[in-house]
Formats: structure tokens, C-alpha cells, sequence
């Protein structure tokens, strides 16, 4: 399995956010107020995958006090870190999307300026998820390539 390349990521936000910002020119005035914070539920992911990563490197390297990581398991978070990091990469170019669709319009219309602050909210809490999904994949690699380091003894 290889590492999550992050011109994929790029490929997926770019797409996410030429169709969200497209979409917007057709029909945004049609379309309700965006809820403040409809991106933050993406902050919560991103902080259970930061702690999900360190918890696990830290059975992966066997330090003391923890348990083995069992394989089944390691390669259950590495599909999650796969997946979150593209769900982020397609967010997170959405709410760019949408961001740059209001953020000029943010002066003339009062719903522009409101979005303009939920689309960066979603926008930085997508940029958490992706790096705290980069941070788990990291986490869960084995040390046993020669640039890694050896597990702690003691």
C-alpha cells in the first residue's frame, strides 16, 4: 500500500471546488444561509484521528505500558486515515469553492457576508482533517525501513 500522494488530494479539492463554486453561480440565490458552524463537525474527526495516531504509534513502536497492535487493526486505521484525508481534501475544496464564490459578494449582500465566514470555518476545519489523516497514516507505518527509528527499550 503507498502513501496518500497529496497532488491526489490537490486533484480532489480543485474538482470539489470548481463544482461548488459553479454551483453557487447558478443557483446561490436560491439556496439557504450556510449554519456557522457546519464545518466544525470536521475539527471533531480531526481531533479523534491526532489522538487515534499517537495511541497508536506508540503501540506500533511497543513502548511501555501498551499492548502490541495487532495487524487487522493497523490496517483498519490506515484505510480510515485514507479515506478522511480524501473526505478532507474534497471539503475542504469545496468550502474554497464556496468561499470564493462569496467572499467578493461579501460587501453587497448580507447572506454573502455570513457565508463568507461559515465557508472559512469549513475551509480550515477540512485543512485539520486532511493533515490530522496524514499525521495517522504516518503514524501507523512499521519501523522497519533503514530511515526509521528503532523502538525505545526502555
Amino acid at each position: 500500500m503507498t502513501f496518500t500522494r497529496a497532488r491526489d488530494l490537490l486533484a480532489a479539492a480543485v474538482v470539489a471546488g470548481v463544482l461548488a463554486n459553479l454551483l453557487l453561480a447558478l443557483s446561490y440565490g436560491e439556496l439557504p444561509a450556510l449554519p456557522q458552524p457546519a464545518g466544525t463537525t470536521l475539527l471533531a474527526f480531526a481531533i479523534v484521528e491526532v489522538v487515534l495516531g499517537n495511541t497508536l504509534r506508540a503501540r506500533i513502536l511497543r513502548r511501555p505500558g501498551t499492548r502490541p497492535l495487532q495487524a487487522l487493526t493497523g490496517a483498519k486505521a490506515v484505510v480510515l486515515a485514507k479515506a478522511s484525508s480524501l473526505a478532507g481534501a474534497i471539503t475542504g475544496g469545496a468550502w474554497l469553492g464556496v468561499l470564493s464564490y462569496v467572499l467578493p459578494l461579501r460587501s453587497q449582500l448580507l447572506a454573502a457576508s455570513s457565508d463568507t465566514i461559515a465557508a472559512s470555518v469549513g475551509a480550515v476545519c477540512s485543512g485539520a482533517l486532511v493533515a490530522a489523516a496524514l499525521w495517522l497514516e504516518h503514524c501507523c507505518r512499521t519501523p522497519d525501513g533503514p530511515d526509521d527509528p528503532e523502538p525505545d527499550d526502555g
